[in-house]
């Protein structure tokens, strides 16, 4: 993400970076993020059209292409999305999404859209912050995929997913999304930083929201940590 920020001045087009190592990783709210070697860390650098709220948007699109390229190098393996950035296998965290821009005015002057998968290797669980456990497409599904040629099939995947937005707007992502969520229709907690909501998760609107029905009626949280 600092390469992709450092080199933002030069871009002509969108640019893919990736590091065989990580000294500084890190994830959302300033986690630390561990890279252990044979896994993902890449980075997808680009400037849209859009205002801040809209690219925040590409968290989904990234979410839906990462199950497009796991479920291609590992047919029939229990893959889920959980909101708002993570991806699971067989329940556990397999890969996770970080989005960092800029902006000067009502549009975002650039967008980075950092993805870590957990190909070869699983992290230690302090390292996650999250409620599920990490694991790894190796000793998941016995799956071997060298990060080149994952980072392959997932920009093929994330182009597509663009090409959906630019065809058919944000609600053909959300329905591709919500086809994979974890827990739709279950009791899960949130928690943000004004407190915890314990509800069912009905839905997610087309702001990218989670829509949660607790006994005080429905809730829409922008943001928050999903525990279940």
């Amino acid at each position: 993400m600092a390469e992709a920020a450092r080199r933002v001045p030069d871009l002509t087009g969108p640019t893919w970076i990736t590091a065989r190592r990580q000294s500084g990783g890190h994830g959302r709210q300033g986690r630390p993020w561990i890279m252990p070697e044979g896994n993902l860390a890449a980075t997808l650098v680009f400037r849209p059209w859009a205002t801040p709220h809209e690219a925040a948007k590409r968290s989904f699109l990234a979410a839906c292409a990462l199950h497009q390229a796991l479920a291609l190098v590992a047919p029939g393996a229990r893959l889920q999305l959980k909101w708002p950035n993570d991806v699971l296998l067989n329940g556990g965290k397999v890969a996770g999404i970080l989005l960092e821009s800029a902006s000067s005015g009502p549009l975002v002057d650039w967008l980075a859209i950092g993805i870590g998968v957990n190909l070869a290797a699983s992290p230690a669980v302090a390292s996650t912050g999250g409620s599920a456990e990490p694991v790894n497409l190796r000793r998941e599904t016995g799956v071997t995929v060298t990060p080149r040629d994952f980072l392959t099939l997932l920009a093929d995947a994330y182009a597509t997913q663009e090409a959906k937005l630019a065809a058919f707007g944000f609600a053909r992502i959300r329905e591709d999304w919500l086809a994979h969520a974890a827990r739709l229709g279950d009791v899960i907690v949130a928690r943000t930083a004004r407190g915890e909501h314990v509800g069912v998760f009905e839905t997610v609107d087309l702001d990218g929201n989670l829509c949660l029905a607790t006994g005080e009626g429905m809730r829409i949280i922008p943001a928050a940590d999903v525990y279940f």
